[in-house]
């Protein structure tokens, strides 16, 4: 079975990130333009998690989309700024990964997102709206493994965060899946 399978990047991608609740996206949205963020785009995501023994591991759709990417990444678990080891694996044939996932892995949950993406000074800022969880803004900036690097890009977020008034009793330590995961355990 040929899967159409291609590696997106010959390497991970090193990241840090920083992800808060946020009341308002108007509000994020209007502070981001003032800044002078450029406004990227806007699409609805499907990421369906699998379990797996360390990490994530997802299968990202976007609508109108025919190619999707299979990401895993490894995190460090705390609220504010934190780095993270990132692989992606871009897929043509969605249908037969997903088949042959749900047969290998145990499905997690299922994320369903509209994120609108902007970019400024070499950060990716998502302004996301989640079903069953609300509105939430994400900063990824790539970095490098070197870590007096990573943490003068930790402190470009910590800024931003300043800067966006996201107020750090607001911050998220966990991915979607495992708030959404979290949420219908408390909630059955």
């Amino acid at each position: 079975m040929k899967l159409g399978i291609k590696l997106l990047h010959d390497k991970e991608h090193t990241l840090v990130e920083l992800k808060a609740r946020v009341d308002n996206l108007n509000t994020i949205r209007k502070k981001l333009t003032s800044l002078g963020a450029q406004y990227v785009q806007t699409y609805r995501q499907i990421d369906l998690y699998f379990e797996v023994p360390k990490g994530w591991l997802k299968l990202r759709e976007v609508e109108g989309d025919s190619v999707a990417k299979l990401i895993y990444y490894v995190r460090e678990e705390i609220a504010g700024p934190k780095r993270s080891e990132v692989y992606i694996v871009k897929i043509e044939k969605t249908e037969r990964l997903k088949v042959l996932l749900k047969k290998i892995l145990k499905t997690r949950t299922a994320v369903d997102k509209v994120r609108e993406i902007y970019q400024l000074e070499g950060t990716q800022i998502h302004l996301d709206s989640v079903k069953k969880l609300g509105t939430f803004v994400e900063f990824e900036r790539e970095t490098s493994a070197d870590r007096d690097v990573s943490l003068g890009d930790l402190k470009i977020l910590e800024e931003l965060k300043g800067k966006l008034a996201i107020s750090s009793d607001n911050l998220e330590r966990a991915s979607y899946s495992d708030i959404i995961l979290q949420t219908q355990y408390l909630n059955p």
